[in-house]
């Protein structure tokens, strides 16, 4: 018997006015909602156009994916697709390794 675990949707292409009950609203009629989040500039506060939704259920997640893709929501056409696992980011490294803000070469 396979267990129905909940799956992470990625909502793009928001308005930046769309309010997380904005989201919760629209995946609500396909199931039971864990968590959502819009994602917001750490600088601004602004949103940066997509948020996460996060259902209990990946089949009502799946259903919801089919349903909100391509859809309107406050004037904006919904990207709606299983999120990926989020990437490792490197600190940057050796990018300009070797030079100063200048664009020379640093002495050593």
């Amino acid at each position: 018997m396979e267990i129905d675990s909940s799956m992470n949707i990625y909502v793009g292409n928001l308005s930046f006015d769309t309010t997380e009950e904005d989201l919760q609203n629209a995946f609500s009629s396909y199931g039971t909602i864990t968590s959502v989040a819009i994602i917001k500039d750490k600088f601004s506060g602004e949103s940066r156009g997509f948020g996460f939704v996060e259902m209990s259920s990946n089949t009502e997640a799946r259903k919801a994916i089919e349903g909100l893709g391509g859809t309107e929501l406050r004037g904006r056409t919904l990207n709606v697709n299983e999120a990926r696992p989020r990437e490792e980011r490197g600190g940057g490294g050796d990018r300009n390794r070797g030079y100063n803000d200048r664009g020379s070469r640093r002495n050593r």
